[in-house]
């Protein structure tokens, strides 16, 4: 239904969309009793809460859908906001791009993999962890400790001998047979306690195993052993926060400063603080609605669900959620405030370090916004440049050339805007028809969806330059949009080849004879060199992308009754398209989905002079 009349709205559970005269969804929430929580929104100034008005004064009409239960209404909210994205359902955009460790004890010889998903696979999860790099690192130095496998069982039982990692003592090489399944077990265990937290169960079980080795005279084993011991106790730094007990803990903190709420998540795990993850949302509604949105977002976003959830305020909801969540994990979630205790004092931890992410990304966007200021005066543009726009073009010998776009919003890097073109209508390596039919395609689209950018800078000279004053002259935007080229630095040496001297990057204007070169080390100069590298990044990115993907076409799809899905099998299986084409018969049978008549097709596609000739009938 999609009546305005709050009394005619059902006390029952359900789901109420918020739409504007248009049709437009601006908010998707549920209810308990849609005819109370709906009330609120009709009362003079809006149950008091300022933010209110700014919503209902666009909302036309309220569509409701009646459930059975509250925690129906949850789910169908959940799928809802999914779909439609509404304008003032909260959206959580965070620049950072954090992985988790994961483990999956069912296999024959777990191995630790870095991913980005978490999923209710029965696996191990340990994290999260804002750096991969930093993760990658550690995971080094575990594996110095306990040498588990790197590679496929599969990949590495091909080879003839173990891998570098078994020679330079970290991997035991369990597919080779130079570990047993019980002495690998012990290395899994080890593995799983010290990324639990853990510590001392993991000295004393080394300690034990050393006692065990020296007793047997396996002295060599023994001061192994005893090696692992020190390095670990070296390594270990002992960060207990507090004892929180109930296991691991999420502690939310926020700061509100006017429509923007700055939210922190403390990660603790075993009683130490494994790190922080920061947001900065807009919101004009209830913060306990905030709060529910943003736990119900952030954690089906496939990361770790910890046993407990600290908040700064109550939640009205807070066992519905609890229960939901605990459902999608497997286990038991509990979502509470504490008022006292080492519990309300990590809580308010938690908002003292929202507080100061917040002091901070002030500090920034002033900072950034000075620069702006200066690109608008150094610059001569029509406007203070809130969006920037460089683009780029990349090929090799003039084949799979492809256009990337990336962007600077507000001075900063935005990812979801940044954009990939594949040329279409350009043979060759015609780099400036390349970026004539980029700017074109970007620009028309622009045009139809009201989104142009302040200024465009193009990787390139003078060349590049008057393509893009051609393209805005061509669509009506030459005196709407300030453009740049930026040219890469010159090396230059003396006539010996010794002395070497490295001239600053140059920015060429329409109009101006002679290159703008900004001092080294000034903002200006460090953010657009930076927009311009991140472009050519990306662009490179998608060119060897699509150079990949060639390669692999040509190798296997091409043959008769191998597609995309039986391409993914056979490299997943073999590692490589060399291992595919060294394989036989009987080695290609293997691969799920592969049939006899595909195996012999496959194997005689890739023969080599050297094969005998072998082929396996029904």
């Amino acid at each position: 239904m999609t009546i305005l009349d709050p009394s005619n709205y059902p006390a029952s559970p359900g789901v109420y969309l918020m739409k504007d005269a248009e049709g437009l969804i601006l908010y998707i929430g549920k209810a308990k009793n849609l005819r109370a929580r709906l009330r609120n929104y009709f009362s003079p100034g809006g149950d008091g809460r300022a933010q209110i008005p700014l919503l209902m004064a666009r909302v036309a009409a309220i569509e409701v859908i009646l459930t059975d239960t509250e925690k129906e209404a949850l789910l169908l909210e959940n799928n809802l906001i999914k779909q439609h994205k509404p304008r003032y359902n909260i959206d959580l955009r965070d620049d950072k791009t954090y992985v988790s460790v994961r483990l999956d004890p069912h296999d024959e010889f777990p191995a630790l993999e870095i991913v980005r998903q978490v999923h209710n696979d029965g696996a191990l999860y340990f994290g999260p962890y804002a750096s991969s790099g930093a993760i990658r690192q550690t995971l080094k130095e575990i594996y110095r400790l306990f040498p588990l496998r790197h590679s496929r069982i599969e990949r590495c039982r091909m080879r003839d001998r173990p891998c570098l990692f078994h020679q330079i003592g970290q991997c035991s090489a369990p597919c080779h047979g130079k570990i047993s399944a019980v002495d690998y077990a012990h290395l899994v265990q080890g593995v799983v306690a010290l990324l639990s937290g853990r510590d001392p169960e993991v000295l004393q079980l080394l300690q034990q195993r050393m006692v065990v080795a020296s007793a047997a005279l396996r002295f060599e084993e023994a001061a192994r052993l005893r090696d692992q011991i020190r390095a670990i106790q070296r390594s270990v730094e002992r960060q207990s926060v507090a004892d929180l007990g109930g296991g691991d803990q999420d502690i939310l903190g926020l700061e509100r400063d006017g429509g923007e709420v700055e939210l922190v998540l403390l990660f603790i795990r075993q009683g130490k603080l494994l790190g922080k993850r920061s947001w900065l949302v807009e919101w004009r509604l209830d913060i306990d609605e905030l709060i529910f949105d943003f736990l119900r977002q952030y954690y089906t976003s496939g990361v770790i669900i910890p046993d407990q959830i600290l908040l700064p305020e109550p939640l009205e909801d807070a066992d519905l959620l609890g229960g939901w969540l605990g459902e999608l994990r497997g286990k038991k979630v509990q979502i509470s405030t504490p008022q006292r205790g080492d519990k309300r004092r990590m809580v308010e931890l938690a908002c003292r370090n929202a507080a100061d992410e917040k002091r901070q990304r002030g500090s920034r966007k002033e900072a950034r916004e000075q620069v702006l200021k200066e690109i608008l005066d150094l610059f001569h543009l029509p406007a203070l440049p809130q969006r920037i726009e460089c683009f780029d073009i990349s090929n090799i010998q003039g084949t799979l050339s492809v256009g990337s776009m990336a962007v600077l919003i507000a001075g900063e890097a935005a990812p979801k805007e940044y954009r990939r073109y594949k040329i279409k209508t350009v043979e060759g390596a015609d780099d400036y028809a390349s970026l004539s039919e980029v700017l074109r395609r970007r620009l028309a689209r622009g045009i139809d969806e009201n989104c142009l950018p302040q200024m465009i800078l193009i990787d390139g000279g003078k060349g590049q330059l008057t393509v893009l004053s051609e393209v805005l002259a061509e669509l009506g935007l030459k005196n709407l949009i300030g453009i740049a080229g930026i040219a890469k630095s010159r090396v230059r040496a003396n006539v010996r080849g010794k002395l070497v001297e490295k001239t600053e990057e140059r920015f060429f204007l329409p109009g101006r004879k002679n290159p703008l070169r900004l001092r080294s080390g000034s903002p200006v100069l460090y953010m657009l060199e930076r927009l311009r590298d991140e472009t050519h990044r990306f662009a490179i990115t998608y060119h060897r992308k699509l150079r990949s993907k060639a390669t692999l076409r040509s190798g296997l799809e091409d043959i008769p009754g191998v597609g995309p899905a039986r391409r993914k099998a056979l490299l997943k299986h073999f590692g490589s398209l060399k291992q595919i084409r060294a394989a036989r018969v009987e080695e290609l049978l293997k691969v799920p989905g592969v049939s006899i008549a595909l195996a012999n097709e496959i194997f005689q596609t890739y023969q080599s002079p050297d094969n005998s000739p072998q082929e396996i009938s029904e």
